[in-house]
């Protein structure tokens, strides 16, 4: 993955039931079948729609090529043609519009980024299970990790024997919890080939004289990395640590809520926790970073939120936590919203939020993660009645900035020299100016591709250049979050990590100070916490690659700092 797309991507299970008009409901109910596209590999896709009596929808996908079955579909809604769809279990959307005689579905299916995908009406062929035969010397799960500079990412083959000879299932825990069946897996002696045709993956290795360990390249997309492989021998050796994730019974009060955007006309699906005692007690809305984040901000194996909403709570203050729109049990078009867009779900929550006796409606405040510490100013510079705002790791320069800077600095920590990295940051600057200014689509479309052809794989050029020309893209590149910085009058707390190579504390946190210097803001207290990276996780380097090998989720000085500071306004 290049620079730009790379950067792009790090930038950004149970099935909910929705009461709808039965007869509508009963259309749309069936076997749907596709093909998704993209970086030179196909999946087929499977989709199974019910409607109950009432008109509820249910759904589940196949990932047919993946051996990935009976996905839970998290959210689905079908008003007026439009077919929304979010799968929470692989961080995927899907949006589209199904014709008048209900044969096709056409649209587009989000992870990480845009690409078509169209489904016609038909029925998966069963297939037949593998008769199971004696283990061979090879059986069992083999966990090996890829370094790819930016990130790591651990991989595990499962090989079982059967009748039929050996076969294989490759998952990356890191990702997805979907097992992906092997195309193919043929052993030679010490020699292990195994092939993954769907999604264009050859692992080829060498077996241990001691069949303990397989050594050997991991291909994708015409690259490859090195994989050593070892036999699994714990399960648990399979699974992320992670200490600070809270453990019901909680000793404070949950509930599950939800509230409407009047303007958008979304719904917003949210947790609010809600201390022990009498109350009225402060409150924070929590507001996500980018990308199709849930309510506890989950990735890398961690939930941030939901380790910062229990201790807030724990600590005598409210919170509400939402999934995005268009996320989880959230309703709206995530593919088409900006950063303004989010603010107006923001304010949304924070009315929500009045409305709740156990709340002091003059001591509700907001706490914005990446993209949320540039969505909390936009807030309070608009609504008065915010009590103040914590900024974690928020931004202080417009996006076209932080994208380059990011870049640069996430490719130096992953080994590149720095003349390289300063060549791909040069690159990337065109391509940022070229989209800022381009106004006709067409040319942007034809320049960018031309800046594009032999730095990416054909078959990705196109998606990439769907994320670059995104509604938010294009809004984030251009906006200035100083704008509204000084604008704030409530007191502020930003925050960053002395390694967070993502929003760099060098370029934001002076920016920030000015901001606000400029706006008479006499209430912002602005702070530079020492080892700490993007997610506030105590690190090494800061580097990408840690954030899901550290088991801490956020630093204990960052809970407490904001914890402290937010009781003392």
């Amino acid at each position: 993955m290049n620079h730009l797309a790379r950067k792009i991507a790090w930038m950004m299970l149970c099935t909910l039931t929705v009461p709808l008009l039965g007869r509508a409901q009963a259309q749309i109910s069936g076997d749907w079948l596709g093909t998704l596209s993209g970086g030179g590999a196909e999946l087929r896709l499977a989709l199974h729609i019910a409607a109950d009596k009432d008109g509820n929808l249910t759904a589940t996908m196949d990932s047919l090529d993946q051996g990935g079955m009976g996905i839970p579909v998290t959210a689905i809604t079908f008003t007026d043609s439009k077919l929304s769809l979010t799968v929470d279990a692989v961080h995927g959307s899907y949006q589209g519009a199904v014709n008048k005689d209900a044969t096709e579905i056409l649209g587009t299916w989000t992870q990480g980024q845009p690409l078509d995908l169209n489904f016609k009406r038909g029925v998966v062929a069963a297939k037949a299970a593998p008769k199971p035969a004696p283990p061979s010397e090879i059986d069992g799960s083999w966990l090996g990790t890829i370094d790819a500079g930016a990130m790591k990412l651990r991989i595990v083959f499962k090989i079982v024997n059967t009748q039929d000879g050996l076969t294989a299932q490759m998952q990356s825990p890191d990702q997805t919890p979907v097992w992906i069946d092997a195309t193919s897996i043929s052993r030679a002696g010490s020699k292990l080939t195994i092939s993954l045709k769907s999604v264009g993956i050859t692992f080829e290795g060498t077996l241990s004289v001691a069949l303990d360990s397989i050594d050997g390249s991991f291909s994708q997309g015409g690259n490859s990395l090195p994989l050593r492989l070892k036999r699994v021998k714990d399960q648990s050796a399979l699974e992320r640590h992670r200490p600070q994730n809270p453990v019901k019974p909680y000793p404070y009060r949950e509930e599950e809520v939800s509230y409407t955007n009047p303007a958008a006309g979304n719904k917003l699906a949210a947790t609010l926790t809600i201390p022990p005692g009498k109350g009225p007690f402060p409150a924070v809305l929590l507001i996500v970073g980018s990308g199709p984040h849930d309510r506890d901000e989950s990735l890398m194996g961690h939930s941030p939120f939901l380790v910062l909403s229990d201790y807030l709570t724990r600590h005598g203050i409210a919170v509400l936590r939402a999934d995005k729109r268009g996320v989880g049990k959230s309703t709206g078009d995530l593919d088409k919203a900006t950063t303004a867009d989010f603010a107006q779900d923001a304010e949304a929550g924070a009315a929500y939020l009045r409305t709740r006796t156990e709340v002091d409606p003059h001591r509700i405040g907001l706490i914005g993660h990446s993209e949320g510490g540039i969505i909390a100013p936009m807030v309070a510079a608009e609504d008065k009645k915010i009590a103040f705002i914590v900024l974690m790791a928020g931004s202080g320069v417009p996006g076209d900035q932080i994208i380059v800077e990011q870049g640069r600095l996430i490719e130096e920590a992953g080994g590149m020299n720095k003349d390289k990295a300063e060549q791909n940051a040069a690159l990337e600057r065109e391509i940022l100016t070229l989209i800022e200014t381009e106004k006709d689509p067409a040319a942007l479309d034809k320049q960018l591709h031309a800046k594009l052809a032999g730095k990416l794989p054909e078959g990705q050029i196109e998606a990439q250049m769907k994320v670059v020309t995104s509604p938010w893209f294009r809004y984030f590149i251009s906006y200035d979050p100083a704008t509204a910085l000084r604008k704030v009058a409530c007191p502020v707390l930003a925050i960053n990590g002395s390694l967070d190579l993502q929003v760099p504390p060098a370029l934001n946190l002076p920016a920030i100070r000015k901001a606000l210097a400029e706006g008479g803001n006499q209430h912002a207290e602005v702070d530079e916490l020492p080892g700490l990276n993007h997610l506030f996780q105590t690190a090494k380097t800061g580097a990408v690659s840690e954030y899901a090998e550290i088991e801490e989720t956020i630093s204990p000085l960052a809970l407490e700092k904001m914890s402290s500071w937010i009781l003392r306004q």
